[in-house]
């Protein structure tokens, strides 16, 4: 073995146990505590109540932050891209601020201006509308943390496009609104799929800014994080460990799905099936029975 392969392993063994290390390895842990009582008792500790409508609570939550910023975060990406402004370069800069900040003054932030002592706060409670300690002010708080994810996926994709067939469309008599949906979202399709993932699957971990604005209400405004949180402060890690885990996976399913959307068309199938279905004969056309051999 030459010395270029040996620096060829180093370096493929140092990644690989980097990820391992870091990533694998506190995942079986958490796994194996969440499984100490069986598939029963971790089924038990889903389906328990408070624990139930802490999911089903985050799942809705994360849904709707990751539509929220599906629109705008589009939006956003495209006005920064392709127009001219003045202080553009000073919005594209606070683009990053949410990755920036803790999540914890996220959350005072929100807090400071949607609170009852706020004139946004009470004008909007005037109305009937509660943003903080409900529903809303766990939505705000995701779609803040999440924002930069949609539009630093959807700019590099909106550089690189040529703008042939957009000119083409509006050649041909297309609108604004039709060559966008027609032509430019098909064109920037990975990069869209990249930021809703990531939008989704980090709003769903959310906890510095939800714990704030929340309230922690059990079976109202309590999210799985905080509830997670909350169990471990019980002395309950079994009951945190079996929720963390399962978030953890629909996380994991979610990044498996993205890989494989953001693939080329022909390696989008795991790889035994694609040689499989490359390795398949093809079918032989069979002639069509003659009139004379019927009957």
């Amino acid at each position: 073995m030459n010395a270029r392969q040996l620096v060829s392993l180093a370096l493929r063994s140092t990644a690989i146990g980097y990820v391992l290390v870091l990533i694998l390895l506190p995942l079986l842990v958490i796994g194996q505590q969440s499984l100490v009582g069986g598939l029963g008792r971790f089924s038990e500790d889903i389906v328990q109540p408070q624990a139930a409508a802490a999911l089903v609570l985050t799942l809705e939550a994360a849904l709707a932050a990751t539509a929220i910023n599906a629109v705008f975060g589009t939006l956003s990406a495209v006005v920064l891209v392709r127009y001219e402004f003045p202080g553009r370069w000073f919005l594209n800069a606070l683009v990053d601020l949410p990755f920036a900040i803790p999540t914890l003054v996220a959350g005072l932030m929100i807090a400071a201006l949607y609170g009852a002592t706020s004139p946004l706060g009470a004008w909007l409670q005037r109305g009937g509308i509660e943003v903080l300690y409900n529903v809303p002010g766990i939505v705000l708080a995701m779609v803040f943390v999440t924002m930069p994810f949609m539009i630093r996926s959807l700019q590099p994709v909106l550089m690189e496009l040529e703008r042939d067939q957009e000119e083409a469309a509006f050649t041909l008599g297309a609108g604004r609104w039709v060559t966008f949906w027609k032509v430019t979202i098909p064109s920037v399709l990975p990069g869209l799929l990249t930021g809703l993932f990531l939008t989704f699957v980090r709003a769903l971990g959310e906890f510095g800014a939800i714990v704030i604005v929340a309230g922690n209400i059990p079976m109202k405004t309590q999210v799985a994080p905080v509830y997670v949180y909350g169990e471990i402060e019980s002395y309950n890690p079994r009951g945190a460990t079996s929720v963390s885990v399962l978030i953890l996976l629909i996380s994991f399913a979610a990044l498996v799905l993205l890989e494989r959307l953001t693939r080329p068309p022909g390696e989008r199938l795991p790889a035994v099936i694609s040689r499989w279905r490359r390795s398949r004969p093809e079918p032989v056309a069979v002639p069509p029975v003659l009139p004379a051999l019927r009957g």
